[in-house]
């Protein structure tokens, strides 16, 4: 109460300091909690498959044969289980006349419960999942399908419901997943029931042939998956040697289920992921803004150490003990950080629906004491929180202060001491340090995503309508002729520029061929390209420049697909092939998988993915899909009306199907989800850190200033000017300030350059971003100092003078 104005900038410094790391910890330990619920999760893992051709990595995914897993189990008694999981939908599951779209699942062996931790709470799970058209369904899907209130699921077993107007028999009802499962679904089928449906002309449901499976295996509890791993080169040399099916050299790697979520660079993800490089990065900054905080306690207990060591000195005269001084100031310490806690835990309260949002997750405190840290008890955390905070904030008052001797301190000698004054310069320039590096990192991180989202792709993504392919539809000969008349009918609705069908769209990951070559001779080399089938209104629809050649005519397309021949590479395809250039290219022939093909046309690189990727070969093959999606080219004048005609259209021809469609800018800009999180993390906690650092600067120039009033008195009495005053009182903390500034600079280069590497296309980091993060630090540090400067230089000389 003595010293408010001190005891306000301490309390608001450390409750802001520890608010911000108790919601980082949120979100940190949600991401680190992930997959660790179930009971077997330190012996589960999931398989990875690399493909190198031509001694380049050309596959880095998760998807590879369907055999792998039954192989590793028979060839390593250390694999005791293992399943394979094939996505399944969006879906729509109906049951009677209430339908449900927009459900996932995945077709899986029965396996998969008994590796998995999703609790049976209706059904049995040994044979749940053996026989064809047999699914487990999740507690919240079977209160939606059928309305259950008092959660008796029991009486759903044996009952049958229509997943694409497929019959399938309910054998199971599970808890949901959890949402810290990287695997999300509405429901589980029978991996039989995908086969038999799919490969019906197979001899076997496990063969070395497809590669567009995921497996997860099981460990004997305690084997060291790397001594495994070192034994798959010899089986992949036993089951691929002279491999036909990809053409290239087959590597294949266990990743710890546990690190699915966070350590995913892999292709074909059907995971729920996340960034390990924006967990650390938050973690990071949740530790830097509670160091900032303290830098304030001890920065002002030093300020005021002259004050307190006079004290110290009367106290010890009057028969105070060390330790009894030590007890006084580690309270005052504990006193603080106790009113700061509890200041901080109702920000968090009152910010934690925004944070949520951000994050978009829900998540709370309760939740993060009741989860922990990556196991560890959020309790103790605190504890240790508080204890350490006491223990930094109040160590040098308690026992540098405690240790003077009296009669040193009461004649004024203390007061002379330089160290205290240079462990506040090398602690301001610590706060100052930190917060200029934040500055540059939410700059390069801004910078960087305004530079991949306004890159030109190659091709238009605005205002296109993406309507999702019927799938309540059993499939005839008509069918494809049907998705023909209904985009006739879409091009002539008002607003609608253009309608065209396609494999995938921007952002699919798509398939590829292995088996690209120009002459198909036995010595030529072989090259893997990605592959779409499009129609011929694909290029107009989606501008992409035609560079050489002739877009697809309706006579290039044939039901027979051995019977098409014509074809339209990219530009990097041109280049791979070893073509002068696209004129060249086109007439000639080349070879894919076998068959010949004529090349009529090349098209400019467009990005199929984001720009953190490079741009691959493309080859876009006259071919219609039983469930492509249709891409419709939009005026967005009168949205709503437009979208209503398409779906009495889209009724008319798949009646029974759900209409449904989003847009394809906001799907590709998806992709940047995680980048553009960083960017708003690093911009709203640089400014907690900047704001913490300036209530720090503020004390010590309040106290500053106090020190300095006669001083300042004197001086304007001999004639200084206000900016004369201003200067002298702002100079030492702008030079502390530039040598935070030098000092930051090359260490957040470091890390931001590091940061870049990950994206194939990316700015450089310029010299402006380094001038503007120095400029912005002085100028936060003069406009906090110089409230407090100009108003001791404005103040009558004589009460200063008085004063003393």
């Amino acid at each position: 109460m003595k010293n408010k104005t001190f005891s306000f900038i301490n309390i608001a410094g450390l409750s802001i300091g520890m608010a911000a790391c108790l919601l980082i910890l949120q979100y940190v330990s949600f991401e680190l909690s992930f997959d660790r619920f179930n009971k077997n999760a330190s012996d589960l893992y999931r398989v990875t498959n690399d493909r190198y051709q031509n001694g380049k990595l050309i596959q880095h995914g998760t998807i590879t044969y369907s055999a792998i897993g039954k192989a590793m189990q028979d060839d390593f008694p250390e694999v005791i289980n293992h399943t394979r999981v094939r996505p399944q939908g969006p879906d729509i599951i109906a049951n009677g006349d209430k339908k449900l779209g927009e459900q996932n699942g995945f077709a899986v062996d029965n396996s998969f419960l008994d590796m998995f931790s999703y609790p049976i709470t209706a059904g049995n799970k040994t044979n749940a999942l053996t026989e064809p058209h047999t699914i487990v369904i999740t507690e919240t899907f079977a209160k939606k399908i059928f309305d259950i209130r008092d959660n008796n699921f029991q009486q759903l077993i044996g009952k049958t419901i229509l997943k694409n107007n497929d019959a399938y028999k309910i054998t199971a009802v599970c808890k949901d997943a959890p949402q810290n499962s990287h695997l999300n679904f509405s429901y589980l089928t029978s991996y039989i029931t995908f086969y038999s449906g799919q490969y019906p002309w197979k001899q076997a449901d496990y063969d070395f042939t497809d590669s567009d499976f995921w497996h997860y295996i099981q460990l004997r509890h305690g084997a060291d998956y790397k001594a495994l791993e070192a034994k798959f080169p010899a089986f992949s040399q036993r089951h691929f040697q002279g491999n036909k099916i990809s053409g290239s050299d087959e590597k294949f790697y266990l990743q710890p289920l546990t690190r699915a979520h966070l350590y995913s660079d892999y292709e074909y993800e059907i995971a729920n992921t996340a960034s390990a490089t924006l967990v650390w990065a938050m973690l990071i900054i949740a530790t830097l803004i509670i160091i900032i905080a303290w830098v304030n306690y001890i920065n002002l207990a030093t300020a005021k150490s002259a004050e307190r060591a006079k004290e110290v000195g009367v106290r010890k005269v009057s028969g105070a003990t060390q330790l009894q001084l030590i007890k006084q100031f580690l309270t005052e310490s504990f006193i603080i950080n106790t009113i700061a806690l509890i200041t901080a835990l109702l920000i968090v309260l009152l910010v934690q629906p925004s944070f949520n949002n951000l994050i978009q997750h829900q998540l709370s405190v309760l939740w993060l004491f009741q989860n922990g840290v990556n196991g560890f008890n959020v309790i103790w955390l605190m504890i240790a929180l508080i204890v350490t905070g006491i223990l930094i904030s109040g160590f040098y008052p308690a026992f540098v202060l405690s240790s003077f001797k009296p009669i040193v301190v009461l004649k004024g000698k203390f007061i002379t001491s330089t160290k205290g004054i240079s462990l506040r310069k090398a602690l301001v320039v610590t706060q100052f340090a930190i917060t200029v590096a934040l500055i540059i990192g939410s700059i390069v991180i801004y910078s960087q995503i305004k530079y991949i989202s306004n890159q030109h792709l190659g091709y238009d993504l605005s205002q296109v309508l993406i309507i999702k392919p019927p799938q309540l539809t059993n499939w005839d000969s008509t069918f494809i002729s049907k998705e023909n008349s209904l985009q006739e009918e879409i091009k002539q609705i008002p607003h609608v520029k253009g309608v065209a069908n396609s494999w995938g769209v921007a952002g699919d990951e798509l398939g590829r061929d292995f088996d690209l070559s120009r002459t198909g001779a036995k010595n030529e080399a072989h090259y893997t390209t990605r592959k779409m089938g499009i129609s011929a209104e694909f290029i107009d629809v989606y501008n992409i420049k035609l560079l050489a050649g002739r877009n697809f005519l309706n006579t290039d397309y044939n039901p027979n697909w051995q019977s098409v021949h014509n074809i339209i590479i990219n530009k990097t395809v041109c280049k791979l092939l070893g073509f002068a250039s696209p004129q060249d290219a086109v007439g000639k022939t080349i070879f894919d998988q076998g068959h010949k093909w004529d090349v009529v046309g090349v098209v400019t690189d467009f990005h199929q993915k984001s720009l953190r990727y490079p741009i691959e070969p493309m080859i876009l093959m006259p071919f219609y899909s039983t469930y492509s999606p249709i891409s419709v080219k939009v005026d967005t004048k009168d949205i709503a009306t437009t979208m209503a005609a398409i779906k009495v259209k889209y009724d008319a021809f798949f009646p029974g199907n759900m209409f449904d469609y989003f847009f394809l800018n906001d799907r590709f800009n998806a992709q940047y989800a995680n980048e553009q999180l960083l960017g708003k993390v690093f911009g709203i906690f640089s400014g907690f850190a900047i704001f913490i650092a300036s209530l720090g600067l503020l004390g010590l120039s309040l106290f500053a200033t106090s020190q300095r009033t006669k001083e300042i008195g004197v001086r304007k009495v001999l004639g200084a000017s206000v900016s004369n005053i201003v200067m002298l009182l702002s100079k030492d903390f702008i030079r502390l300030v530039i040598i935070a500034f030098i000092i930051a600079s090359p260490v957040a280069w470091y890390i931001m350059h590091s940061w870049l590497q990950d994206f194939a296309y990316r700015i450089a980091i310029s010299w402006w971003i380094f001038a503007i993060a120095g400029l912005l630090a002085v100028i936060i540090a003069l406009a906090t100092i110089s409230f407090q400067a100009i108003r001791a230089a404005i103040a009558n000389p004589v009460k200063s003078l008085r004063t003393e």
